[in-house]
């Protein structure tokens, strides 16, 4: 089923109201739908390499509006909508554990986990269920969605078609590393 999914919403890309649906797919993904936007960002891209910083612009913004949607979700509907969507990701056992780390860590969650694989939804419907403050949710929202989506289309601006392929081969490893590089530069301007 995301398979198929995912090639339904590779093929929108090639639509001349690419961009609308690159917005509502951005939008949805941050609350409930499982495909990333960079399934339908990477084809447009490449295509139109002109477009990349107003298709990345495009996504951050439909993003961050979906997760406002998604931070509702969890602090308005977590009994219904919210426990079916991290039901659907079988992580209702880990839900606590989240919570406690919001606690402790809320804006450094959010920074790291909006720029990795792990689906963004989680991030925003658990920040609603703790009643994370919504100012620094959406600061730390905007900064973590815009660094994920304008490093795709610098990427794919740049060098094209072969870091496609490194991106999607290699996903998890490219945005741990931008993650770990965020991490360090506010550590150091902590302490310095």
């Amino acid at each position: 089923m995301i398979r198929r999914l995912y090639d339904w919403t590779l093929g929108l890309a090639a639509r001349r109201n690419a961009e609308w649906v690159l917005a509502g797919v951005s939008f949805a993904e941050s609350s409930f739908f499982p495909i990333p936007p960079d399934a339908m960002m990477v084809p447009m891209v490449l295509a139109r390499p002109e477009r990349a910083w107003r298709l990345a612009f495009i996504a951050t913004l439909a993003s961050v509006v979906g997760g406002l949607f998604g931070y509702a979700i969890g602090y308005y509907l977590l009994e219904t909508v919210g426990a079916w969507i991290i039901n659907l990701y079988g992580l209702t056992d880990k839900l606590d554990q989240f919570q406690a780390a919001y606690a402790r860590w809320g804006v450094w969650i959010i920074l790291i986990k909006g720029l990795t694989p792990i689906p963004y939804k989680l991030v925003t419907i658990a920040s609603g269920i703790a009643h994370f403050s919504l100012p620094w949710f959406i600061l730390a929202s905007c900064i973590t969605r815009a660094l994920r989506f304008f490093i795709v289309a610098a990427l794919l601006k740049f060098y094209g078609p072969p870091i496609r392929t490194f991106i999607e081969a290699r996903l998890t490893l490219v945005t741990t590393v931008f993650a770990l590089l965020i991490v360090v530069g506010f550590v150091s301007l902590r302490y310095l």
